[in-house]
């Protein structure tokens, strides 16, 4: 099954184009990693994907829902991890996923339920009542990764998840995220700029000056010049020379 399908999708703020034919597929409950340097274009994606931005050119389906055409079911179908937090930093953890459940129209024994479910999957639950400004990075993450996923979205959106955390937060963060892949089959798609959040199994993109340059297997990718390293150095450096 395709959890999201991106077909010749092109944007452009005036006159410089931000994204250039991007296509693509996500598979459902797999980690599929977004990779791109900054200025690649990822977080024009992330817009788009979320409706943040207006489609100009291709189309998007999520979950089989045409964002241009059915865009409520496909938003219902998505949950999503911006790079800048929005949560409220003088509300509680609880009091901020019940504000989400209300945006959501969930009754509230159902809203309650979920609530309880997602802190004791995201180890919140000691903190539920802490307000937000007076937890850690790592923390607000999954007080934000445990909204994105009240809904029970069919895909998790993550942009730039890791930025401004520490590197053990980093990768506690990353292995938290593919876990989730592992134990409740959710899709996910992470967008980052660095490497060491890649793993070989990933399904991967790489976006570079709004081109999807490749996309495979890491591992396979990887191996035509012996290391993710070594095939991102290339493929964006040609990319470069191109423009």
């Amino acid at each position: 099954m395709i959890a999201l399908q991106v077909e010749g999708l092109g944007f452009a703020y005036g006159d410089r184009q931000a994204l250039r034919d991007v296509g693509f597929t996500a598979a459902a409950g797999r980690f599929t990693a977004l990779l791109g340097p900054n200025g690649a274009g990822k977080s024009t994606l992330i817009a788009l994907l979320t409706r943040l931005y207006d489609l100009q050119q291709g189309e998007i389906c999520v979950a089989g829902f045409s964002l241009r055409s059915h865009p409520r079911e496909a938003l219902r179908r998505l949950g999503v991890v911006f790079q800048q937090s929005t949560l409220d930093l003088d509300l509680s953890v609880e009091q901020n996923l019940r504000y989400h459940a209300a945006l959501h129209g969930m009754p509230r024994v159902l809203a309650n339920e979920r609530i309880e479910q997602e802190l004791q999957r995201q180890q919140l639950v000691e903190r539920r009542k802490s307000r937000v400004r007076e937890l850690n990075g790592g923390h607000r993450r999954r007080v934000e990764i445990a909204r994105a996923l009240l809904h029970k979205p069919s895909l998790l959106l993550l942009d730039e998840a890791s930025a401004g955390l520490d590197p053990a937060s980093r990768q506690a963060l990353n292995l938290h995220v593919r876990s989730l892949c592992q134990s409740e089959g959710m899709s996910v798609l992470w967008t980052t700029h660095l490497l060491d959040e890649v793993h070989a199994d990933d399904e991967l993109l790489i976006l570079n000056r709004g081109k999807l340059v490749a996309q495979g297997r890491a591992a396979e990718l990887s191996s035509v010049d012996g290391s993710l390293e070594a095939t991102f150095a290339r493929l964006t450096r040609v990319n470069r020379s191109l423009d």
